[in-house]
């Protein structure tokens, strides 16, 4: 057994880190800065202490960066869920209060009684599409307020206003009719023009984008592609947001880390299920997408699958959460054949799982391509 655990409550600006001995009795506890000589502080703390072990509570949001680096050194580090460490916190003390130390504690001692905690598995394809889906995001949401500032000050200068749908091009061709007569319209006409460039230039920077992650997808040699309704963008997204697949144990894991498996709400003998809000809501809106895409195609397997929970009496909103839930399973199954057969090599051989990632792309279809009982308690 370890005889130290270093817990790490981590933010923007500091690490805090406490060390609990076995038995999660508080031995030492230290804040450091984010930065090279906050994380050699870090490392000098550890080393005080007889076999330390590290645990980060939110190893892949505000912990990564620390995370990322003790891997890089060698070191193995655990995963601590945010909701594990409250909750430890408030059992202990009997009240939710609230500190850097107090929060490190609770990732200690979590990770001295937790059997179900995993090591940090760093994906650098996954961390770079992370940077590039974000940034071009970040572009597309630029471009949106742009054009809504461009449209605004268009709907002054010409008559009868601009079209909702506007380009650079249409707006240019647009300006080229205006005449101003007076110093108002003079400046409203400059200001478009700005914007105008402005998105021509935005438009340029979401193309280069665009093209690095289409590229780096095809380097990670995913076939989520294959999926109806995602394209190289989307699998750029899913890959960015799930990171290592194999950090999920289940299926039903990833499903409530993409926040679409419904919790039960059920009393006595009336079973109920209730929309869940937590998971990631980016991969949430990643699959909605896609759920969306597949009943807009009358013939896709999504289609059918919605048209049947539609016949079964489910309204249209439980219809749509029920294809999520579905295509949560068949894009987690997906990526793990993808990664068994990376480890085999293209060719394979027989019993990997080549076989149920693809039949798996069907939201009917169980692990050898039939409806099985377990399939379909998890479609409910």
């Amino acid at each position: 057994m370890t005889a130290t655990i270093i817990g790490i409550d981590p933010h923007k600006e500091s690490w805090t880190a406490v060390a609990v001995d076995p038995r999660g009795q508080k031995l030492a506890a230290v804040r450091a800065p984010v930065t090279a000589a906050g994380y050699r502080q870090l490392r000098r703390f550890a080393d005080r202490f007889p076999d330390p072990a590290w645990a980060v509570e939110g190893a892949y949001g505000l912990g990564a960066s620390l995370s990322a680096l003790l891997s890089g050194d060698g070191v193995t580090v655990w995963d601590v869920p945010a909701k594990l460490a409250a909750r430890v916190r408030v059992l202990s003390t009997g009240h939710s209060r609230k500190s850097d130390e107090d929060d490190a504690l609770s990732v200690a001692v979590a990770a001295t009684t937790s059997t179900k905690l995993r090591p940090v598995q760093s994906d650098a394809a996954a961390s770079e599409l992370k940077v590039l889906t974000e940034h071009r995001d970040d572009l597309v949401g630029a471009r949106t307020q742009t054009v809504n500032r461009l449209h605004a000050i268009m709907n002054l200068l010409v008559m009868g206003g601009a079209p909702r749908n506007l380009t650079a091009d249409a707006a240019a061709a647009l300006l080229r009719r205006v005449r101003p007569i007076e110093s108002l319209t003079a400046t409203r006409r400059l200001i478009a023009a700005d914007l105008v460039a402005e998105i021509r230039r935005l438009d340029k920077r979401i193309t280069t984008a665009t093209a690095h992650i289409t590229t780096r997808v095809t380097d990670t040699q995913s076939t989520l592609t294959a999926i109806q309704g995602i394209g190289q963008l989307t699998a750029g997204k899913i890959l960015a947001r799930t990171g290592t697949v194999t950090r999920f144990a289940t299926e039903a894991h990833f499903a409530a880390y993409a926040g679409v498996a419904p919790r039960e709400v059920s009393s006595g003998d009336v079973v109920r299920h209730r929309l869940s809000r937590g998971g990631d809501r980016q991969l949430n809106y990643t699959l909605h997408t896609i759920a969306l895409t597949q009943i807009s195609m009358r013939t896709s397997p999504g289609r059918v699958f919605y048209d049947r929970k539609r016949s079964e009496g489910k309204s249209s909103k439980e219809a749509l959460r029920a294809l999520k839930r579905r295509l949560a399973t068949v894009v987690f199954r997906r990526m793990i054949a993808d990664l068994d057969r990376q480890a085999t090599g293209p060719a394979g051989h027989q019993g990997t799982t080549q076989q149920s990632g693809v039949t798996g792309s069907h939201p009917d279809t169980g692990s050898f391509g039939k409806v099985t009982h377990r399939t379909r308690r998890n479609q409910a």
